[in-house]
């Protein structure tokens, strides 16, 4: 959410960047917030009038009765009588135009990094870096529900009847696959520097609204019945919403966080979910990154941030690219987005396992997430995310690119120590 100030003052700046974001049908929502803004700051000017007024009448009407001046306390009196009436009628309309102005706010889109290259879709994202050479073996690479099921470790026919789509069983050396993935990703961050957390899985509503744009929680969100909770689409919105309302000092910045939960998605609109695979869910599990920092501080964090996923994967010999999002691809709140997209020896293709954003204060400005500079003034900081490791999605790139001949699958080193194996066998068939 832009400051109301900046939109008040910088109008054309804001619908140039709705323009680059090729969200046109916003542009009349600019004047339409200003005008609301105009009539909400006077109605707020003229509450606050008579709230003075009313409070210095009655000094006055204190003062008139000391003095025995009866009748013109009375007088005066008709007069609080008129703005008491006056009054609530104001103060409807004032919380009404806030209301409104606010709601309007949420949709106009965040000011987009100058550095982001201009497009419509995802088709127009610009590759920056390739990691590792792309490979293709000599054989051929089966589909990775298949490799799974050779190995014994997915059973979708089963999530169907207990669940329907979108679910999966993983089973035997494949479950236990993905929980190292995913102890490597913790202990990996771990070193780096980060904290480590295990958040809460369900938010309400208001932290919602506050770390995603309605266009995305409505196509991703799953709402629990008869509460004011949500299941997370990703740990970063309770890892952000943890900060809701705070001030922090500024010599404790940046925070540096990593978290990890299960993700439940709807993914609406996404043609389905593919029914053989795992690509995509509606549950899956996922090691996350997240930063408050200063504003100053935010660009470099997102360029420490995706580079720590490359070397994450390079550690697990998968060849991988950074893809930079255009503006049309960019979720309103974001100013700056990287993907981190892994090689597929089967489709010969990148495809994405991961996505670092930076948000500015957009976050903030929400969920009103300050800190508190050594001179005592206060600002809102700015918030940044970026996926470290998301199984399963993580387990194509990797069966893909450490599957041997035999259907059998290499460990890399840096797995080892967790797997206690260099080598996932194909089961003998008994």
């Amino acid at each position: 959410m832009l400051d109301i100030k900046f939109i008040r003052t910088n109008p054309e700046i804001v619908k140039e960047n709705i323009k680059k974001k090729f969200q046109d049908e916003k542009l009349e929502l600019v004047d339409k917030v200003i005008e609301l803004d105009e009539q909400y700051r006077k109605t707020k000017t003229e509450c606050d009038e008579l709230r003075n007024k009313m409070n210095m009448i009655s000094k006055q009407i204190g003062k008139l009765k000391a003095q025995g001046k009866n009748d013109e306390a009375e007088a005066v009196k008709a007069e609080v009588a008129e703005i008491k009436c006056r009054l609530p009628e104001l103060e409807k309309l004032e919380n009404e135009l806030e209301t409104e102005r606010k709601k309007i706010m949420l949709v106009i889109p965040n000011i987009i990094d100058d550095s982001v290259p201009i497009g419509k879709n995802d088709s127009e994202n610009v590759e920056v870096e390739r990691f590792g050479e792309p490979f293709v073996p000599d054989f051929e690479v089966p589909h990775h529900s298949d490799i799974m099921k050779k190995l014994n470790g997915l059973d979708k026919d089963s999530a169907g009847r207990t669940s329907g789509e979108g679910f999966y069983y993983l089973c035997g050396d494949i479950a236990q696959l993905q929980s190292c993935i995913l102890s490597y990703a913790r202990d990996f961050m771990i070193d780096k520097g980060f904290t480590y957390y295990i958040p809460p899985f369900m938010i309400r509503s208001s932290v919602v609204t506050g770390v995603m744009s309605f266009k995305e929680m409505e196509g991703m969100m799953y709402k629990i019945e008869g509460e004011d909770l949500y299941l997370i689409g990703t740990s970063e919105h309770s890892m952000i919403g943890k900060f809701i309302d705070t001030i922090t000092p500024e010599d404790e910045l940046p925070k540096t966080l990593t978290s990890y939960s299960p993700c439940f998605r709807k993914e609406v609109g996404a043609h389905g979910i593919e029914e053989r695979g795992v690509y995509r869910i509606h549950q899956f599990e996922k090691q996350e990154m997240v930063v408050v920092c200063k504003p100053e501080e935010s660009m470099d964090w997102f360029h420490k941030l995706y580079n720590y996923t490359v070397e994450f994967f390079r550690t697990l010999d998968i060849p991988v690219r950074t893809l930079e999002c255009c503006s049309g691809d960019l979720a309103d709140l974001k100013v700056k987005s990287i993907d981190v997209e892994a090689w597929s020896p089967r489709q010969k293709k990148y495809f994405e396992v991961g996505s670092c954003s930076n948000l500015g204060d957009a976050q903030a400005r929400r969920l009103n997430i300050k800190y508190q500079s050594a001179d005592k003034k206060k600002y809102f900081a700015h918030t940044l995310n970026n996926t470290v490791v998301a199984p399963p999605r993580m387990l194509i790139a990797f069966l893909e690119n450490n599957l041997n001949f035999d259907g059998s699958v290499r460990i890399p080193e840096a797995l080892r120590p967790y797997m206690r194996k260099d080598v996932i066998p194909v089961p003998v068939k008994k």
